[in-house]
């Protein structure tokens, strides 16, 4: 679990969108406009990771519009209809000169398996399809869309702050 792991050097979250900041549920309406159900605890937890100078993104393959708007209303920065999310967080990692084994990936599915492989702390929420255990190294204990960023969050801001690097 994860009391061995040392989250307090992570630098960088980066999250997958659907099945992480949403339940993975799709609401359609008459005139086809998609919509989805995200937990608002999750933006105080980014915050958090504001407060202790930890960046966060979005990385994901969704090519709705409802990731950008998400995204932006959490004031965090967001790359989707992205086909290959391993090359997408390296190149991410490059551009902002930060060691991969210092990013965290939190996901849910296979397609999140690249960008697992490609970093340091890859995680998983609860409810993530069994085929990516053998490439994270724990689960969430709240499930995708009902607080698992939150979750994330508040486990990598509880450690930071008792490593001492911030004094609250």
């Amino acid at each position: 679990m994860i009391k061995d792991i040392d989250l307090s050097i992570i630098e960088l979250v980066v999250f997958d969108f659907d099945g992480v900041f949403t339940n993975n549920f799709v609401y359609v309406d008459e005139h086809g406009v998609e919509q989805v159900r995200c937990n608002r605890s999750d933006g105080l937890g980014l915050k958090k990771l504001k407060e202790i100078n930890i960046n966060s993104y979005i990385v994901s393959t969704e090519t709705n519009n409802v990731v950008q708007a998400r995204a932006k209303k959490l004031g965090i920065s967001c790359l989707n209809a992205i086909e290959d999310k391993g090359s997408a967080v390296k190149d991410l990692v490059k551009s902002l000169n930060i060691d991969l084994g210092r990013v965290m990936f939190v996901g849910n599915d296979i397609n999140d398996i690249p960008a697992f492989k490609a970093v340091g702390f890859p995680v998983g929420v609860a409810d993530s399809y069994n085929d990516i255990d053998e490439y994270i190294l724990f689960k969430t204990i709240r499930l995708g869309g009902c607080g698992a960023v939150r979750e994330i969050c508040d486990m990598i801001y509880s450690q930071y702050i008792k490593s001492g690097k911030l004094n609250v």
